[in-house]
């Protein structure tokens, strides 16, 4: 069997073969596997791309960004519990007069409560026949920047004692009128958490 193929091809062939490796190297296997891109070829074709970071490495960066914000909110010095009130009052009603308690109220501020009076103690030490009786109350709000004298009452009842929960339907001052018709003055033990600004007698 004759050659046909002579040495001085060969040599051209393989030569030729170099030098198309060398461009593909530069221009394609470099931008694609280490963003590097003498060229610009690579970037032309979006092969740079390919050697960015992975979509998986950069999803856990948001990932921990997140888990960290989450952390620091956590350990946030003031909480929303943190900024609710609580108190426990002792209000003294004088024999035969009222008072009034209050407190101030944002819109739709929420308030639980819980009272009750000395009725009993002071009935044990009463000297005459006069033993106080349950407190009339009158539990309402007042409008902020009201000049009327309007205001809206919530329960009005004669007890010496009451517990429940309120949300306020406007900003302004809340809170109980109580009016004691006995010979004795009682005293009513008030306690109150939500969130709410202390105003005190009125």
């Amino acid at each position: 069997m004759q050659h046909t193929v002579s040495s001085k091809t060969l040599i051209k062939a393989s030569f030729s073969a170099v030098i198309l490796a060398a461009i593909a190297l530069v221009s394609l296997i470099l931008p694609a596997e280490y963003n590097i891109d003498p060229t610009g070829v690579g970037k032309a074709l979006g092969l740079t791309a390919l050697a960015q970071p992975d979509s998986g490495t950069q999803m856990q960066a948001v990932l921990d960004a997140k888990s960290e914000a989450s952390q620091a909110s956590a350990n946030a010095p003031q909480s929303d519990a943190a900024k609710l009130s609580e108190h426990s009052i002792n209000v003294t009603v004088p024999a035969g007069r009222g008072v009034e308690y209050k407190f101030y109220m944002a819109q739709f501020a929420k308030m639980e409560y819980q009272w009750s009076t000395n009725t009993e103690t002071a009935t044990e030490t009463a000297t005459n026949n006069s033993s106080p009786s349950p407190l009339y109350f009158d539990l309402h709000g007042e409008p902020q920047g009201d000049t009327t004298g309007y205001f809206e009452s919530y329960v009005i009842a004669t007890s010496d004692e009451m517990k429940g929960s309120f949300t306020a339907p406007f900003a302004g001052s809340h809170g109980w009128y109580w009016k004691n018709t006995s010979a004795q003055a009682v005293t009513v033990q008030l306690k109150v958490s939500g969130d709410f600004t202390v105003i005190g007698l009125k």
